[in-house]
């Protein structure tokens, strides 16, 4: 008592606002010094995982759903952002009351520790269980809820054809299963909380129940404070286990989000997008559009078989090549070589040059594609035909003229400034096909790719896109896949793939000479009438190329 006594009672009441002052001074530094540290690791996951997903090879937007890599992005990201600090803090600050509580009752009897020791296996062994339980439930939960983000996706993505064939209840339907199953999942993670919950409350009771046993037994040993000094300590106690351990249980499980983000970050990249300073070709390059495989492979995984293998083909300068073969044959894995989408073995040299020492950049920007389905972005006309601002609205205005797009011919220099939305929906697939063919002719590559280009399209678009790319294109070297037979029929050589090897490359009339030949047999099954018209296209263009050769 000698030590209060120094102080007078007005003195205690400043010493004690002064340490209440300093702990909410503390409490709100710790708080800002802690969520600040939250928020820079958590925004440095992100931007690890944006630019790992963005570097990404093609082999991992073909094996990854987009709901997979939005629930990423969004649940997981979230997770990190506004779950896992609270859990963690609660877990470090129960766990130091915890401490405290537990010294309290060792300083009013250390034999209270004994009843303590024993309830603190029982937690111990108690959220073991929960623990693994609940991890796998939780990463069950994650697994399912991707399918959903895939579904609603592709919903939106497909509305349009979704309404115009009245399958609005089928696709209603699909979601409703998807989020019956994720519901299912959250309802099980639920419920095994709910469940350890139940276990640490009727352990805590047992706690209670043994330190209060224990004071009846020695009641005459102890002073009426101590004993409700230590069961007040022991119900405080039990409060502060049982969410301990609920949170402590909730930072594990939150931890697989970080589990997940962290795997996101670990993709495989594909090669430097920049050539080193000795192997950047020239302005000028390529500058002929002469194409050579030397015995190349490629495969989509090196844990996965090639799917093309041991090509050898000279594609000469300014050649029309048609690319043909039943499905899986080969033909779109053919043109990824080109911008190296996937694993190449063997050389790939474009007018000379191994296209494997070049930087990305370098490389695919020197090559032009009109794919099968045209890739439009939210944007302006103009931004979407010249996105990096190298071309003047007159250059740009005369792509469009070239490609005869009705909205530019009729409206002008204006039609440039129109928006579109992404993927181009607000105007026809027809459309944005010519968009495509205009930004090509912008471009000005000496390689062209056409990736069936007009399988989408009908058959008067067809023409004209045909039409366009032998005039606007003649210097060039085209490669065209053919959906319609009838495209490459006049084309200089045809390149037949077939299980990943070209089996035939020649004129398409002379591959029609060739009755157990497989192009013969392409032409053949289209029916008698279009066949006898594909031959004849073909005998008329090898003549027409004959008669120009010996002039």
């Amino acid at each position: 008592m000698g030590f209060y006594n120094k102080f007078s009672r007005q003195q205690c009441i400043y010493i004690y606002t002064i340490v209440m002052i300093s702990t909410v001074v503390v409490a709100i530094t710790r708080s800002l010094i802690f969520f600040a540290v939250c928020m820079r690791a958590s925004m440095r996951l992100h931007n690890r995982m944006f630019n790992s997903v963005v570097h990404a090879s093609m082999y991992f937007f073909n094996t990854n759903t987009s709901g997979r890599i939005l629930n990423r992005f969004s649940k997981d990201l979230g997770s990190v952002d506004e779950l896992l600090p609270y859990a963690f803090i609660d877990t470090v600050q129960l766990l130091l009351n915890l401490i405290g509580a537990i010294i309290v009752l060792a300083f009013i009897d250390p034999i209270l520790l004994a009843p303590t020791a024993l309830v603190a296996v029982l937690f111990y062994s108690a959220r073991n269980l929960y623990i693994k339980t609940s991890r796998s439930v939780k990463r069950l939960e994650g697994v399912t809820r991707s399918p959903v983000f895939a579904h609603l996706n592709a919903s939106l993505q497909g509305l349009a054809t979704i309404r115009t064939h009245l399958q609005e209840q089928v696709l209603v339907n699909e979601f409703d299963s998807l989020q019956d199953i994720h519901s299912s999942a959250w309802f099980m993670f639920l419920g095994c909380s709910r469940a350890f919950g139940m276990w640490v409350d009727l352990i805590c009771t047992l706690y209670i129940g043994l330190v209060t046993f224990s004071f009846i037994i020695m009641s005459d040993s102890y002073k009426g404070s101590d004993v409700g000094l230590a069961i007040t300590q022991c119900i405080g106690l039990s409060g502060l286990v049982q969410w301990g351990m609920r949170q402590s249980a909730e930072l594990e499980n939150q931890m697989t989000s970080v589990e997940r983000v962290l795997e996101f970050t670990r993709i495989e990249h594909e090669p430097d997008l920049e050539s080193a300073k000795d192997k950047k070709p020239p302005a000028s390059w390529p500058k002929y559009g002469r194409i050579e495989y030397i015995d190349c492979s490629m495969r989509y995984s090196m844990l996965e078989p090639p799917v093309l293998k041991h090509l050898n083909i000279v594609i000469n300068p300014k050649e029309k090549i048609g690319i043909v073969g039943r499905t899986g044959a080969g033909k779109s894995s053919l043109i990824s070589t080109l911008f190296r989408l996937a694993y190449i073995e063997g050389q790939i040299l474009i007018d000379y040059v191994d296209i494997s020492v070049l930087g990305l950049h370098d490389l695919r920007k020197k090559i032009s594609i009109i794919p099968q389905e045209p890739v439009l972005f939210s944007g302006t006309l103009r931004h979407n035909l010249d996105p990096f601002h190298e071309h003047t609205d007159d250059n740009i205005y005369r792509a469009l003229m070239d490609v005869e797009l009705r909205n530019a011919v009729q409206r002008g220099k204006d039609c440039l400034d129109d928006v579109m939305t992404e993927g181009g929906i607000n105007i026809s697939v027809g459309q944005r096909q010519m968009v495509c063919l205009a930004r090509a002719i912008l471009r000005g590559n000496i390689i062209l790719v056409l990736d069936e280009a007009t399988a989408n399209v009908d058959s008067a678009t067809d023409k004209f896109i045909q039409t366009t790319i032998r005039t606007k294109f003649a210097h060039c070297t085209v490669l065209t896949i053919a959906h319609r037979l009838h495209t490459i029929m006049d084309s200089d050589r045809v390149l037949v793939m077939d299980a990943g090897q070209a089996v035939e490359f020649d004129h398409p009339h002379l591959l029609l000479q060739q009755r157990d030949g497989f192009f013969f047999d392409l032409v053949r099954k289209t029916g008698p009438g279009v066949s006898d018209r594909l031959k004849k296209v073909a005998q008329e263009s090898y003549e027409a190329s004959r008669k120009a050769g010996k002039k």
